[in-house]
């Protein structure tokens, strides 16, 4: 019994379920609402968005476990109380996990590839596993380059639900799709909250970086605390902070198309959801000295990025 407990805190179960809901968030509450805006109803049947969703939860739970077996020393010196790989988890059994998620992660994406004639999708679902396989093994310890990469893995969430809709569009509708502004529509929307994830999630992770930095320093690993210094790297996280503040901004203003004022449940989520607590954020990353102060800051962040999926809910309301 125990176990399967330490399998499950090593595939980090709960990310797995937030991202299994943020898959099916985008589609059914981002997607179809526009699909169903421009009077094309619904478009992807239940098993293609059932295969994304697995998919994407096996190709990240194979993620987390490789990442784990790379970081066995690094771990020791961070949080050993959290070690799993050469505990109760054997290294040879951690990689053999590993590549059993990631293939059958793989194959569920090339099939939905092979429905939808998309040599795109399948080319991203060959890449993602490779790029997640030299994460850990190399990008993570250069500079900033680990950071960029999981950012971009995190954007590619709702971008993938974008793409399978297209796909499918332009399977079923090739003729009369350069006459609609759809895949303009679906690209834009969709790409708004990849954008929102990419940025937050590169804020975390250098915010974690930062809670790590003990471990890195250890094993000469090139992360931007251990190559800036706290202070400079605390400057780049208020920068993207405030870069991000900005976007939301400028998207609240000049781009959704509700009324602006209190009255707005737009402007009312944005405003609690969002801006408030990246500003708390921002306010603990500023008062942070030891690894736990770090912690509480990139939990913030990571909430915050939930809360801002969550305005999914809101897309309806605006089209």
């Amino acid at each position: 019994m125990e176990i399967i407990k330490d399998i499950f805190r090593l595939v980090r179960w709960s990310n797995l379920l937030f991202l299994a809901a943020l898959v099916w968030l985008m589609e059914k509450w981002v997607a179809v609402p526009i699909l169903n805006a421009a009077a094309f109803g619904e478009q992807l049947p239940w098993y293609i968005l059932l295969l994304l969703i697995v998919a994407t939860v096996l190709i990240a739970a194979g993620g987390y476990v490789i990442n784990d077996y790379f970081d066995v020393k690094i771990d020791r010196i961070n949080r050993p109380d959290e070690v799993i790989v050469t505990r109760s988890v054997s290294k040879p059994e951690a990689m053999r996990l590993s590549v059993s998620l990631s293939v059958v992660g793989a194959v569920c994406g090339l099939v939905i590839a092979w429905l939808l004639r998309s040599i795109t999708i399948a080319s991203i679902f060959i890449l993602i596993p490779g790029l997640l396989w030299f994460y850990s093994s190399s990008y993570k310890r250069l500079f900033m380059i680990g950071n960029l990469t999981i950012a971009l893995l995190a954007a590619m969430t709702p971008m993938m639900v974008a793409l399978t809709n297209v796909a499918i569009l332009q399977l079923r509708y090739e003729a009369i799709l350069p006459y609609t502004t759809l895949v303009h529509d679906l690209y834009v929307w969709l790409g708004g909250f990849a954008l929102f994830a990419f940025l937050l999630t590169w804020i975390r992770e250098i915010v974690k970086d930062m809670q790590d930095q003990m471990g890195d320093r250890e094993l000469e690993c090139h992360s931007m605390p251990v190559v800036w210094g706290e202070t400079w790297t605390k400057i780049f996280v208020t920068v993207l902070i405030v870069l991000t503040l900005a976007i939301i901004g400028h998207l609240w203003y000049r781009v959704l198309p509700f009324p602006i004022g209190w009255t707005s449940l737009s402007t009312r989520y944005i405003l609690f959801g969002i801006v408030i607590p990246l500003i708390c954020a921002l306010s603990l990353l500023w008062t942070a000295k030891i690894p736990s102060d770090y912690k509480n800051c990139q939990r913030l962040v990571k909430f915050t990025m939930l809360l801002g999926m969550l305005y999914s809910f809101c897309i309806v309301r605006l089209l």
